[in-house]
């Protein structure tokens, strides 16, 4: 879920660091309100989406009338798939430097990353494209938190900050771009972003009611209503897995293979009983040309998950080539039902049965 930049901003100045006057407005009206107050401002398109700058969305005026016609370009625009329907007014600062901060989760060290460069702004991804070595990338250890950072006092103040909120928040993504230094020596947020992990937002009520979270389609919305974690892709291979692992691991398989899969499907954990659910599902999904299950059992028994499967099987069509591979728990009471009640042998190996859909599928 992604915070809008006037509410990350908000965190920030609770926070303690310093973030420019302004207000946020739905109408023209309103922002030649804030104009009126701030003076020289900046009107910024509030979407959840990265380089508004470039897309036109964030425009500077002088005075009211060019601020009410700066807003009325940008009220409207579609910037990252997203319309604009409220902008920020800003007042504007006299910069001198600026500086790039973010806190991300890294994969590759599984754990919070600092990034930091003393060249921020708008054109930050370039700059680290051509030159790589303008971008500070410190891991943090989560057992000892963020320690001494070799930067400026104010700078590393702010970045301490910044860790404690990236902490508290359940955050994924939170960044300053930039962070600028004005003319009288302050630090100051010059824009905030900020990504909540969706599977914390239970413990982030707050934070959930003003967030933005990403739009779903019909079948994610559906997935989600029946407690299944369902992402729909462009794919032909329908795939049904238990446990997030495996099924990335199964898309993964399929990618290699010369495939697309047609969905992201995990029906492990507290999910594993809801197998006739999930098949129904992947099949509503039009574009699925060959179904893949590949189950491997622990906590989840494979013959549960199979029951449930076969109670939704008159929903597959008679021309559906299906491929199953079936390992651990009740596997041999899995297999059994698929022998007997479909008549179709499953693989041994995952890989022949992934193969096998992924021709199918052509």
């Amino acid at each position: 879920m992604n915070l809008l930049e006037h509410a990350g901003k908000a965190l920030l100045d609770a926070a303690g660091i310093a973030i420019p006057r302004g207000i946020a407005c739905h109408t023209v009206e309103e922002v030649a309100a804030a104009a009126n107050e701030l003076g020289a401002c900046v009107i910024k398109a509030q979407v959840p989406a990265g380089r508004r700058g470039k897309a036109g969305g964030i425009r500077f005026a002088d005075a009211i009338e060019e601020a009410v016609q700066a807003a009325g370009r940008i009220f409207g625009m579609s910037i990252g798939g997203h319309v604009v329907g409220e902008v920020l007014v800003e007042q504007q600062l006299d910069i001198v430097e600026e500086i790039y901060v973010a806190i991300l989760n890294d994969p590759e060290t599984k754990g919070p990353l600092l990034l930091y460069s003393a060249e921020g702004g708008m054109e930050i991804e370039d700059l680290v494209a051509d030159r790589p070595e303008t971008l500070l990338r410190l891991p943090i250890d989560i057992r000892e938190g963020m320690g001494l950072v070799p930067l400026e006092r104010g700078v590393a103040q702010i970045i301490h900050t910044l860790y404690l909120l990236f902490i508290e928040a359940d955050a994924e993504l939170l960044e300053i771009n930039p962070l600028v230094r004005t003319a009288d020596g302050h630090l100051v947020a010059l824009d905030c972003k900020l990504s909540i992990d969706d599977a914390a937002l239970r413990r982030q009520p707050d934070l959930h009611e003003i967030g933005v979270r990403e739009e779903r389609s019909a079948l994610e919305e559906r997935g989600r209503a029946a407690g299944l974690r369902y992402i729909e892709l462009d794919g032909e291979v329908g795939i049904l897995a238990n446990g997030a692992g495996l099924a990335m691991t199964t898309m993964d398989a399929v990618t290699h293979y010369g495939g697309r899969p047609a969905n992201f499907l995990e029906i492990g954990g507290e999910a594993y009983t809801k197998g006739r659910e999930a098949l129904s599902l992947v099949l509503a999904n039009g574009n699925v040309r060959s179904l893949l299950v590949n189950f491997c059992g622990a906590f989840a028994r494979t013959d549960v998950m199979m029951a449930g499967l076969l109670e939704a099987w008159e929903e597959v069509p008679d021309d559906m080539p299906v491929f199953f591979t079936i390992h651990g728990t009740g596997d041999e009471e899995a297999i059994a039902m698929v022998r007997e009640r479909l008549g179709i042998e499953p693989f041994e190996l995952m890989d022949d049965a992934v193969v096998a859909a992924v021709e199918a599928a052509r």
